[in-house]
């Protein structure tokens, strides 16, 4: 993993290891490897790894049983919200740029669709996407 210097490196181990449960990375209710082998992994100093741990304790997200290890929540609804809470800075971080660039956000979401390898804006329900 490639770290910014512009975001605490904990923040950014953080933010992926949210990707990974939003994407089945990390299953709900899966065993997390130790601390020791997440900070090896990620290249990361162990007292860092240890704070990224107990962050995402502190969210919800793991769960520690004395003895056995850590575990990714199997709260679905948890995992659901913040697949919804990381789609939404998506798309907000998006169409900032987009004002940006002078877009309306009306502008900004007709780029989004109908582009090559897509689907043409289609989801798979066949309804238009945004």
């Amino acid at each position: 993993m490639q770290f910014s210097n512009s975001v605490p490196i904990y923040l950014q181990v953080m933010e992926d290891m949210k990707r990974e449960m939003v994407t089945g990375g990390l299953p709900a209710g899966s065993r997390v490897d130790s601390v020791r082998v997440l900070a090896a992994r990620y290249g990361i100093n162990l007292n860092t790894m240890q704070r990224v741990c107990s962050e995402l304790e502190r969210e919800g997200l793991l769960g520690t049983r004395r003895g056995v290890g850590s575990f990714v929540t199997g709260n679905w609804e948890r995992l659901s919200a913040l697949r919804e809470e990381m789609a939404r800075a998506l798309v907000e971080s998006y169409l900032k740029g987009m004002a940006g660039l002078g877009f309306s956000r009306l502008e900004a979401a007709e780029r989004l669709g109908g582009e090559e390898g897509d689907g043409g804006g289609q989801t798979a329900g066949g309804q238009r996407a945004l």
